[in-house]
């Protein structure tokens, strides 16, 4: 009895342990977007902050969720595109930060298409996580996703508000770091998906 005991708390932490992991390890991508952000919008109000951040988290859980649900079959025919579309997206809302940063009429605020785009771009790559959580229960796979969200959250307003503070003392300079964030993101991605390929 006591060595079932002892197995099903071991199961339990294990569990939520990786759950753990993997949040954080899929959280950096979007972290490192809202530093981005926080960089170039240092006027952002708290309210959209708030708003920016859980559209991070979401994504960042909704995308683990569709590719538990779609599973092998579906998922090893689009796998390959996955880097390309993160290098992609990534690389043109970078261009477009550095671009602007030479437009000093350009509104500074941050649409909300734009925190949408970055949202996606950044957790098309956790599609693939489906695969490594294809074993847990639907209860399981979604304390999973709720974890990852949840830390994705809370490690996207530390980024945000980092970016923040040193994006009001850079003034210009704080969008071009920002575009290049986002494009060395995306490469990251992008060599991290090809070479698994």
């Amino acid at each position: 009895m006591l060595f079932i005991l002892y197995y099903i708390m071991a199961r339990i932490w294990r569990f939520y342990i990786r759950s753990i992991l993997l949040g954080v390890s899929l959280a950096m991508d979007a972290c490192a977007v809202s530093m981005a952000n926080g960089l170039k919008y240092s006027n952002m109000k708290k309210t959209f902050i708030i708003k920016m951040c859980m559209c991070f988290g979401i994504a960042q859980g909704v995308m683990p969720l569709i590719g538990y649900a779609i599973g092998h079959a579906i998922l090893d025919y689009i796998k390959e595109y996955i880097p390309w579309i993160a290098l992609f997206l990534l690389g043109c809302l970078g261009m477009n930060m550095i671009i602007s940063a030479f437009h000093k009429e350009e509104e500074k605020t941050l649409s909300k298409n734009g925190v949408l785009l970055q949202a996606i771009a950044t957790s098309i790559d956790a599609l693939t996580v489906g695969l490594t959580i294809s074993d847990y229960t639907i209860t399981e796979a979604l304390i999973c996703v709720a974890i990852i969200g949840g830390i994705t959250m809370g490690m996207c307003f530390i980024g945000v508000y980092i970016g923040k503070r040193f994006g009001t003392k850079l003034g210009y300079i704080a969008e071009i770091i920002g575009g290049i964030i986002l494009i060395g993101i995306g490469v990251e991605i992008f060599l991290k998906g090809v070479s698994v390929h």
